[in-house]
């Protein structure tokens, strides 16, 4: 299964540990995101040219490019608990992987930890958080076949400061076969 980075993170917003107000996105924003990020373009008609790259694309509209979408899932240090303002931004995951735009959409939920602890440690709660995002998902109707989660510790951290609260964090990538 390949993995492409159509969503960039599901990344903690309240390093100061407020709470949001309300979800960073909407269920629309999400369906518009990925129903057309994925689909090819099957309006532009195919050819060959000879010339510089700017020449053979001048005047040829582009595709939005797919990264760029953040999905806001909060974790306290040491925790795997969903914070409600984490748990708003989900709801709204949940609506849209209902849509019937993104119904047969597979994602992969990846957890990650900050560098605080060891390796066995961080992994476990690395994968205790990609599991309660899946589950909480699950539990608003989300199929199960379109989730999967993997722990990947504080292997691959967000900030360049291996100790900054926003490693803290799960993402999630749409994947394909």
């Amino acid at each position: 299964m390949r993995i492409l980075t159509l969503i960039a993170a599901l990344k903690l917003a309240a390093i100061s540990g407020a709470a949001l107000a309300g979800p960073a996105y909407t269920a629309d924003e999400i369906v518009k995101h990925f129903a057309t990020a994925d689909q090819p373009d099957l309006g532009r008609s195919r050819g060959l040219c000879i010339g510089t790259h700017s020449e053979c694309n001048a005047g040829v509209a582009t595709r939005k490019p797919a990264g760029g979408f953040d999905l806001v899932v909060n974790f306290e240090y040491n925790s795997d608990l969903l914070t409600p303002a984490a748990k708003a931004n989900l709801d709204e995951f949940a609506k849209a992987l209902q849509d019937a735009r993104l119904k047969s959409a597979s994602f992969v939920v990846e957890g990650h930890t900050d560098g605080r602890g060891g390796d066995d440690f961080n992994l476990g709660l690395s994968s205790r958080r990609a599991n309660t995002v899946v589950k909480y998902l699950a539990g608003r109707g989300v199929q199960a076949g379109q989730l999967s989660a993997k722990g990947y510790g504080k292997a691959r951290p967000l900030a360049s400061d291996p100790l900054d609260p926003a490693n803290r964090r799960v993402e999630a990538r749409l994947a394909t076969p």
